[in-house]
């Protein structure tokens, strides 16, 4: 069954670029959903070491693309009622699917995930693909809970923030506004999540638990959004032009 998102929610979420929503999964789609990942993560061998940077894996320990990996991923990667929230949330008459990735934290030795947004990593021309994460455990400030920068999806043109650099996003940006004093923390119980746009600034706590953070998100798109020529993992095996509409058979319209 779908859910009708309430007008306050839609409008917070187009007012501020992230929005909560609690009990999106139930606590047995929760237990089948965190076993799919937990086997995705075992078969997958070593730590993501991205660029020749081994301290990635301290910031995220990542699998992107599970539901090319796992069939049960495949159950969530396309579940509609969760494209459906997306569809709510942006207004768009169709939602396509960009890719999915289990986000861990690893206990003790994480490092936060820096301020970043996240459209910069996308081969997007227009704005307004979006994420959802779900929190496939309680999470709070003490094991990688997400914050976000109310407003800050109206900010364009920053560059690619680096998820191990040492570059900060706040000295892109004039003013107070969008300060890191403005920053809203979203604890989440298991099952909830957070949308939020693709330019939003996020920014995930560090775990400091003797337990794994274990997460997962999947990228919707409007339909109609076009490819902006850069290369990227699921676009880099087709003969895409840039401006032509970003469809392939790995990014199917959902609803």
């Amino acid at each position: 069954m779908f859910t009708q998102l309430s007008d306050a929610k839609i409008n917070f979420y187009r007012e501020n670029g992230f929005v909560q929503i609690d009990n999106v999964l139930t606590e047995s789609e929760v237990e089948e959903l965190k076993q799919y990942v937990e086997e995705v993560m075992a078969s997958s061998g070593d730590k993501v070491v991205k660029n020749g940077d081994k301290n990635y894996a301290r910031v995220l320990n990542q699998r992107v693309n599970t539901w090319r990996d796992h069939a049960g991923m495949c159950k969530f990667a396309f579940h509609l009622r969760l494209a459906d929230l997306a569809r709510q949330l942006t207004g768009a008459q169709g939602i396509r699917f960009f890719h999915d990735h289990s986000l861990w934290k690893d206990p003790l030795d994480s490092a936060p995930t820096p301020w970043h947004q996240d459209l910069p990593k996308w081969p997007m021309v227009e704005s307004g693909a979006l994420s959802i994460w779900i929190a496939l455990e309680d999470v709070d400030e003490n094991n990688g809970c997400m914050m976000f920068i109310p407003k800050s999806h109206r900010i364009k043109d920053i560059k690619n923030i680096s998820l191990t650099g040492q570059d900060n996003i706040f000295e892109y940006v004039q003013g107070t506004e969008f300060s890191e004093d403005r920053a809203v923390c979203v604890p989440l119980k298991a099952g909830s999540c957070t949308f939020h746009d693709g330019l939003t600034f996020h920014y995930a706590h560090a775990n400091k638990t003797e337990q794994p953070r274990k997460s997962y998100a999947i990228i919707y798109f409007p339909d109609g959004t076009r490819f902006d020529g850069k290369q990227h993992v699921t676009t880099k095996d087709f003969d895409l032009q840039k401006g032509q509409p970003l469809v392939t058979c790995l990014t199917p319209r959902l609803i």
